[in-house]
């Protein structure tokens, strides 16, 4: 018979005092206490504890197991932190091995490594202070996943870029990557490339994961913050060829005749390539390039494009990547 809370001896007590829960979740001041100490160590109130244990009743998870984890977020509408929960990368792929549809996983694969320093100012202690951190990570990471649609084996593969992704020490206003970012660049990036490709191939099944939402911001009126903010306007990157290219020059005379007819060229050649693509590839590329807008990313989604697509593709690819460079940098200009 589990001892109660009051006769247990006073260096047993929990971490977290037990609250009254529901009788239905059979929670024992044993269990109590391993929950705060050792599976959920970090997390601060009882209520963040008591949402992961319901989650996994719910989803008929061994809490033991850790599939989920305490997240803490800021809160714009409530001024403040409070704790979430959200699975990690294991609970995903139990879920998707739970359809019976999941028909393996291949190998990550990384982009090239980039090197960047990242500073920001930060209060510790109660005093201010200016930190610096350089982390050598990899620019992108892929993980196919595949799913049987009709019996087939289909394939479902979302590329993740390092710098859309990486959580940040101090909020949404910080550009200082976190702890577990520092330490596993390459093994962080990866769990969100697996997450998006899992969400990609069992959209009613997955969810965005803690790795994905650690650092993220809880907004007032449209529920959590979206990627992080460009590259550019958050940390100083280092000399050398991974640096971001410059914008290219715009001409700040009204376009001539044969620019015209250049542009109508170009859009021309689009359109003829994207006819011979298959709908999921264009529909692939595009989202590549969008995101490489997003970041001033140019070159490494040239390098990235180049790399993954052949033939028409590869023209679509790049066709329409520099004409969506030539956009950005006129309305920078304008």
């Amino acid at each position: 018979m589990a001892r109660s809370l009051s006769s247990t001896p006073k260096g047993d007590q929990p971490r977290i005092p037990m609250p009254t829960a529901d009788p239905t979740l059979n929670l024992t001041p044993s269990t109590w206490k391993v929950l705060t100490d050792s599976i959920f160590p970090s997390a601060k109130t009882a209520e963040g504890i008591l949402l992961a244990v319901h989650y996994c009743a719910a989803r008929n998870l061994d809490i033991m197991k850790r599939p989920v984890h305490v997240v803490p977020m800021y809160s714009k509408a409530q001024g403040r932190e409070i704790e979430t929960v959200w699975p990690g990368i294991a609970e995903l792929q139990t879920t998707a091995a739970r359809t019976g549809q999941w028909a393996g996983i291949d190998p990550p694969r990384f982009g090239p490594i980039e090197e960047r320093t990242f500073r920001g100012r930060l209060k510790r202690d109660g005093t201010w202070q200016d930190l610096e951190s350089t982390v050598a990570f990899p620019e992108w990471c892929e993980v196919t996943v595949y799913r049987l649609v009709g019996g087939e084996r289909c394939a479902f593969t979302e590329p993740v870029f390092w710098l859309e992704a990486y959580a940040r020490f101090g909020g949404a206003y910080s550009e200082l990557p976190a702890d577990m970012w520092l330490k596993r660049p390459r093994g962080q990036l990866m769990k969100c490339a697996k997450a998006a490709s899992l969400r990609a191939a069992f959209p009613e099944e997955a969810t965005y994961t803690a790795e994905e939402m650690e650092g993220r911001v809880i907004e007032a009126d449209a529920g959590v913050t979206g990627p992080n903010p460009p590259a550019s306007h958050r940390s100083s990157p280092s000399a050398g060829p991974s640096a971001a290219a410059p914008t290219a020059p715009v001409a700040t005379t009204p376009p001539s005749a044969d620019s015209n007819a250049q542009a109508d060229a170009a859009a021309t050649a689009t359109a003829s390539a994207s006819m011979a693509l298959d709908p999921a590839m264009q529909d692939r590329i595009d989202r590549v390039i969008a995101r490489a807008g997003e970041n001033a990313a140019w070159p490494q989604a040239e390098q990235y494009l180049r790399e993954r697509c052949t033939g028409a593709a590869l023209d679509y690819a790049l066709t329409t990547l520099s004409q969506a460079q030539t956009e950005t940098a006129s309305r920078q200009a304008a």
